[in-house]
């Protein structure tokens, strides 16, 4: 293990495709050296971390709300048991994307970590097509995220646009403070030599904006085995969750996921599942659907995410009939 460790965050707005960078990140990992991935989600149940076990990185999820909520004790009792496990060479933190990062930066910078963190460059991924929303531009955590970042990074743009992509640089050019290290680039690969070096640590534009009481506490989920079929709800920062944890025997017919997941009150659909056609990561966001086979896992996980409240008891009746 290297000391201190060299540690990145990986941040971006909800369902800009953070995850899939970390996979391809994991992917160029230089042989003999263990990488550990810490990972907060909106949600109480976790897909996130279930698709990075993918890659043989050690994983430790801190779910149930943004991790700046979390970023006290929750976070740091996470960050510990990761690094005394994992003994890791580099360490790559994923906030939710519904995260505000500077009171996660404030733990990592901080005495308890001087000697153990090296906090290398700050990556904000950034969906074009999204710089069209008003409401995404206006949004605290996105400007905070954007502001947080040495290395701005354009993403998904084989979906975008010449003219999308042309405004992303424009308004990339007119940041303030001005962003030195601006790329493109699509499904979510990043130069591995980005995470060199180390953080400039940018001012973020609102640095009290997330300095309050979080009502939710994460919760330690039952095993699957003692009660099969487990849902949680979580709410914040205007969105809305469901999830569910399911004990794998439990079969789930795929076409009336995928059904499920391109339901128009859903900004994000996120599941590893096993379905009649074998385990499977599904994901949907932006009217987008992608299918890939998965291993075997010990239990299936779904989430949807919405802007909107949502009714938990109905969703759960439309996943109950699609076990088969």
């Amino acid at each position: 293990m290297k000391q201190p460790i060299p540690t990145n965050l990986i941040l971006g707005f909800l369902g800009v495709g953070k995850t899939t960078a970390i996979l391809d990140l994991l992917k160029s990992k230089p042989e003999g050296e263990v990488w550990a991935v810490l990972v907060n989600e909106f949600g109480d149940v976790g897909i996130d971390g279930a698709m990075l076990q993918t890659e043989g990185a050690f994983v430790k999820e801190v779910p149930g709300g943004c991790m700046c909520c979390v970023a006290g004790l929750p976070m740091q009792v996470g960050l510990n048991q990761l690094i005394q496990k994992a003994r890791p060479d580099r360490l790559i933190i994923e906030p939710t994307g519904l995260g505000h990062p500077s009171q996660i930066l404030e733990t990592l910078t901080g005495e308890h970590y001087a000697d153990v963190l090296e906090l290398g460059p700050v990556i904000t991924l950034v969906d074009p097509r999204k710089l069209e929303d008003r409401r995404v531009l206006e949004n605290v955590q996105f400007r905070d995220q954007v502001a947080a970042a040495d290395i701005l990074v354009a993403n998904k743009t084989d979906l975008c646009s010449t003219e999308q992509l042309s405004h992303f640089e424009h308004w990339a050019r007119h940041l303030e403070p001005e962003k030195c290290t601006v790329f493109q680039t699509c499904h979510g690969h990043l130069r591995p030599e980005w995470l060199s070096g180390n953080t400039a640590l940018p001012d973020v534009s609102t640095p009290d904006a997330h300095h309050h009481h979080h009502d939710h506490e994460p919760v330690v989920p039952e095993s699957v085995e003692d009660r099969p079929w487990q849902i949680a709800e979580n709410a914040g920062q205007g969105f809305f969750s469901v999830g569910w944890r399911v004990r794998p025997d439990k079969v789930l017919d795929e076409n009336a996921l995928l059904a499920m997941a391109m339901d128009s009150r859903f900004v994000r659909f996120k599941a590893v599942v096993h379905t009649t056609q074998g385990w499977r990561v599904i994901n949907a966001v932006d009217g987008a659907l992608s299918v890939t086979e998965a291993e075997p896992r010990e239990q299936s996980r779904v989430e949807v995410i919405s802007p909107e409240p949502v009714d938990a008891s109905g969703l759960d009746r439309q996943l109950r009939q699609a076990v088969r």
